[in-house]
C-alpha cells in the first residue's frame, strides 16, 4: 500500500460532517462568511467613509474534483475552498452533484471568512470517476472610493481579529530591515490625511517594482530586484502598511491577488479599501468581476500542521493499492447558463 498526497503549488492554485442522506447533504442556500459573523471592518452602511458599492451582472462557477484512478484507493481525503460572503459579494449554491462513493463532507471555517469543503472516500475502486461538484451563482460587486476621506485615520489599537492582518506571513517579511526603513523614509513625508499616508504607499510600490511573472519570492526580494508579480507587489503593499501600522491583507481571486488596507473614522467604526498594485490604477476601487476566492495571507490548516500557508490550495491523498497514480482533477471554471 502506498500514499499518494498531492497539494497544488502556487502557480497552479492560482490559473460539520455531514452524511450526505442526513439533513446537512445540501451547502445552505446562501454560503455564510466565518459563520454569519461579520469580520471587523467588512461592512458598508452608506456613510460618506464606507466604500461604496455598484451592482455587476450575476456570474455563475462550478468548483469542486473530478477522481479518476486505475487503481483502487482507501482512505481518500480531498479538500478545496469555496467562496464566502463578503460586503462586495454574496454566494448562492445553484446546485450539487455528490457521488456516493463520498460517504461524509463538511464546509470547514478556516477563520477570517474562508471555508473549504472537506471530502471523505473511504474505498474507491480501480476504474472509478468519482465527482463533487458546487455550482455557485456569485454577485460581484464594484467597489468606489468613499464619498469622504479626511477623517479616517490608521487604528490607534489593533483589536485581537486583526492582528491576523499585521506582523508576519509567508513571503510577507514585515521585519525586513530593507522594508522598515522604507516605512520610515516615507513617514517622514508629510502628507494631510491617512488616505494619502496609504496611498503613498501605493505609489511607491508601483513606481519601484517593475511588474514580471515569474517565481514567488519575499517581499524585500521583489524590491531589492525591482521587479516581480501581482503577488510580490501585493505582498510588498502590505508589508509597507504593516510597519506603518496599517493592517493590510491578500485577496485572492482565479489568476490574480490584490492589496486592501484597513481605516477608521474617529469613533473607531473601520472599513476595508482595495487597490491594484499591479496594472491599472486603482486606489480605494476595484472593477473586478472575477469572485473572490478567499482574504487574507496567514492560514492554518489540519493537512500542513506544521506551516502556515498564505492561500489555501487544494489537497488530495489517500492510499492507492497499486502501481498506478490517482488523477484528481480539481475544478474552478465560470460557465453561461
Amino acid at each position: 500500500m502506498r500514499q499518494h498526497n498531492l497539494m497544488l503549488n502556487r502557480r497552479n492554485w492560482m490559473s460539520a460532517a455531514g452524511s450526505l442522506c442526513a439533513a446537512s447533504a445540501l451547502l445552505p442556500a446562501t454560503v455564510s462568511s466565518a459563520g454569519d459573523k461579520p469580520v471587523q471592518g467588512d461592512n458598508g452602511d452608506g456613510s460618506p467613509e464606507s466604500p461604496q458599492y455598484i451592482e455587476q451582472p450575476l456570474s455563475h462557477w462550478r468548483i469542486g474534483l473530478i477522481l479518476t484512478t486505475p487503481v483502487a484507493c482507501t482512505n481518500g481525503l480531498a479538500t478545496f475552498p469555496v467562496p464566502s460572503n463578503w460586503p462586495e459579494q454574496k454566494i448562492t449554491i445553484r446546485n450539487q452533484e455528490v457521488d456516493p462513493e463520498v460517504t461524509r463532507w463538511q464546509v470547514r471555517d478556516l477563520g477570517g471568512g474562508t471555508q473549504q469543503v472537506v471530502l471523505q472516500m473511504p474505498r474507491i475502486n480501480a476504474g472509478a470517476k468519482v465527482s463533487a461538484l458546487f455550482e455557485f451563482d456569485i454577485e460581484r460587486d464594484r467597489i468606489q472610493p468613499p464619498e469622504d476621506t479626511s477623517a479616517l485615520i490608521i487604528p490607534k489599537s489593533i483589536s485581537r481579529e486583526l492582528r491576523l492582518y499585521m506582523g508576519v506571513s509567508p513571503e510577507i517579511d514585515t521585519t525586513s530591515r530593507i522594508i522598515r526603513n522604507v516605512a520610515v523614509e516615507l513617514e517622514k513625508e508629510p502628507v494631510d490625511n491617512a488616505w494619502q499616508r496609504v496611498e503613498q504607499v501605493y505609489d511607491y510600490v508601483r513606481d519601484k517594482v517593475q511588474y514580471v511573472e515569474g517565481d514567488i519570492k519575499k517581499a524585500s526580494k521583489a524590491l531589492l530586484d525591482g521587479f516581480g508579480d501581482c503577488e510580490e507587489m501585493t505582498s510588498l503593499f502590505v508589508a509597507i502598511c504593516r510597519n506603518l501600522g496599517i493592517p493590510a491583507r491578500v485577496v485572492w481571486i482565479p489568476d490574480h491577488s490584490y492589496p486592501e488596507f484597513y481605516l477608521e473614522t474617529p469613533d473607531k467604526k473601520g472599513y476595508w479599501y482595495p487597490c491594484q498594485v499591479a496594472g491599472t490604477r486603482q486606489f480605494g476601487r476595484m472593477d473586478e468581476a472575477r469572485p473572490v476566492l478567499q482574504k487574507g495571507d496567514r492560514f492554518r490548516v489540519p493537512e500542513k500542521k506544521r506551516e502556515t500557508v498564505r492561500y489555501v490550495a487544494e489537497y488530495f491523498r489517500c492510499d492507492r493499492r497499486g502501481n498506478g497514480a490517482p488523477r484528481p482533477n480539481f475544478v474552478r471554471e465560470a460557465f453561461e447558463l
